[in-house]
């Protein structure tokens, strides 16, 4: 039977065939042979149709066990090791000068390779770090860059929300988000109340959106001039998830009406009306000097035309 196992540090899925009779139960964990080495799963699924279309491009491989004590044993000393592993790296990385940040080790459970990650600016030559790192540990270096949204997969904990980030339970990917998202759900717009321990906007943002934009457009937009069961009026808001109106009426009254009270939409708004920006005064370079430049060729206008018979100004008659 073939299930959907999460493994590693960054949380990665897979599809994972096991020999056993027995069916594994949600959340059992296993030691598998994953494209990295022998690491250690948990059992999320049966692997059906349906969950497999949900993936993209997953690992496969064979589970080997279901973890036993000594398995329980290996992890904790590997753990302890991981904390020497990690001050060794740091001591490395500041001899050889390198401009990154230190985020996480991970110590694949068949001892296969250590798998470092990092921030950085830009591209960074670590090939002298890798090998001093792989004299020093007897084994395989991975050097991973990552960005904030990974550093927070794997260093977060718990959101505003009071339950564990969804970077590190159920997501596998971060989608993207935008401030359309939260104008669009009328969150608040404040910075620090819509974004996450990653500094970025929270995912949750984007799990209505759908759901909204569906919403949407059942209801006329912004500006719609349209006729009600109290007379004609102009959409001037949109309760998305109640499905309500706020208008004004010709007595220029504002209510709320429910989407279905709207008899014929005469015609439609093309959403929120931006302010014309205001024009700025054309500014003049050198303002102090171009006055005195025009008044002396007004000046020298005034000789010309004083001297049109072709007398000589500076020759005494």
């Amino acid at each position: 039977m073939q299930y959907i196992l999460r493994y590693g540090a960054m949380r990665r899925l897979g599809i994972f065939g096991s020999n056993r009779e027995k069916e594994l139960a949600r959340g059992t964990r296993v030691i598998a042979r994953t494209d990295r080495g022998l690491e250690v799963g948990e059992i999320l699924s049966e692997a059906t149709e349906a969950a497999i279309a949900h993936l993209d491009d997953p690992v496969k491989g064979p589970i080997l066990r279901v973890m036993s004590a000594e398995d329980e044993n290996e992890i904790f000393r590997l753990r302890s090791q991981e904390r020497i592993e990690w001050d060794k790296c740091r001591e490395q990385v500041t001899q050889h000068g390198l401009d990154l940040k230190l985020i996480d080790v991970e110590h694949i459970f068949g001892g296969e390779r250590i798998i470092i990650y990092y921030l950085a600016e830009g591209r960074i030559d670590f090939r002298e770090l890798v090998r001093a790192l792989a004299a020093e540990f007897q084994t395989r270096i991975e050097m991973r860059q990552i960005g904030v949204r990974d550093e927070a997969k794997l260093l977060a904990d718990y959101g505003d929300c009071g339950k564990p980030v969804c970077c590190n339970t159920h997501l596998s990917e971060m989608p993207p988000v935008s401030m359309k998202m939260a104008k669009l759900q009328k969150a608040t717009l404040d910075p620090t109340k819509i974004s996450g321990r990653c500094g970025r906007l929270k995912c949750c943002l984007r799990y209505e959106y759908d759901t909204y934009e569906e919403l949407k457009k059942d209801l006329p937009p912004i500006g719609s001039d349209v006729v009600t069961n109290q007379g004609r009026a102009q959409v001037l808001a949109q309760e998305i998830l109640a499905g309500q109106l706020m208008v004004q009426t010709e007595d220029s009254r504002r209510i709320l009406i429910d989407a279905s009270d709207v008899l014929t939409v005469l015609s439609r708004g093309k959403g929120r009306k931006r302010k014309p920006a205001k024009k700025q005064p054309a500014v003049q370079e050198n303002p102090g000097k171009e006055p005195t430049k025009t008044k002396r060729k007004k000046k020298e206008t005034t000789r010309k035309d004083d001297n049109k018979d072709g007398a000589n100004p500076d020759k005494p008659e």
